[in-house]
């Protein structure tokens, strides 16, 4: 379970982070990770732009091909988010007295993740960043492949 692994070493290096059940969180993940990608970067948080929203643990992962935030419900069942190179728009990071959050600006909608322990934000963004430049180069804009 190689997200699980990255997602515990991220919890253990930043641990003011607020997540819950990691692991049932990364298998959903995992779950979904096609064959030929390879995972560069994963994080977690809760999926929301609230900070006192402490319900919606999410992984993200961020592969060779896209990024890919998953959550498991409680109850049952789960959901999955996933950002293609040619979605991802922006990035930005922002810090409070305790805790950051992260907002990955796509083309249709602005995705949160907040919660996570302010050291990390330039870990995450240069991550994110990077891999999400490198994509972009490799994928080019959707509307331009289709002219």
């Amino acid at each position: 379970m190689k997200v699980y692994d990255k997602v515990k070493k991220f919890k253990k290096k930043y641990p003011l982070t607020v997540a819950w059940r990691l692991k049932k969180n990364s298998e959903v993940v995992e779950k979904h990770l096609n064959n030929d990608e390879v995972l560069h970067y994963v994080f977690t948080g809760q999926k929301s732009p609230k900070f006192y929203d402490f319900f919606s643990t999410c992984v993200v992962a961020i592969t060779n091909k896209r990024i890919i935030i998953g959550r498991k419900r409680v109850i049952f069942g789960y959901a999955l988010d996933v950002i293609m190179p040619y979605m991802f728009n922006d990035l930005n990071v922002r810090t409070r007295i305790i805790w950051g959050r992260v907002c990955i600006d796509t083309v249709r909608e602005k995705v949160f993740v907040s919660n996570v322990d302010k050291e990390a934000m330039p870990e995450i963004e240069t991550n994110v960043s990077k891999y999400m430049f490198k994509l972009k180069k490799q994928y080019p804009q959707k509307a331009e492949t289709e002219k």
